[in-house]
């Protein structure tokens, strides 16, 4: 089941982002890494059975105050 987060992750600057995209990239399951939102301090996250909450806890422990905004489900198409 692919599912689609989106995260809003508090990010002052570009190596703050760096990092949020990486801590997101070496979570098991992740296809998709990417940086959204008005002010770019919304992640995305793509994958097969992404553990949302472990990942929102990964990142407010290593980059900082995480929101989870969005956990939804891709159609296949």
């Amino acid at each position: 089941m692919k599912q689609k987060i989106v995260m809003k992750v508090q990010m002052k600057c570009d190596k703050c982002r760096a990092k949020a995209l990486t801590v997101a990239s070496g979570t098991n399951g992740v296809d998709f890494v990417g940086i959204e939102g008005k002010e770019k301090d919304e992640v995305v996250v793509i994958g097969d059975n992404v553990d949302a909450a472990k990942l929102t806890g990964s990142m407010r422990k290593k980059v900082g105050h995480t929101d989870l905004i969005m956990v939804a489900e891709l159609k296949p198409k």
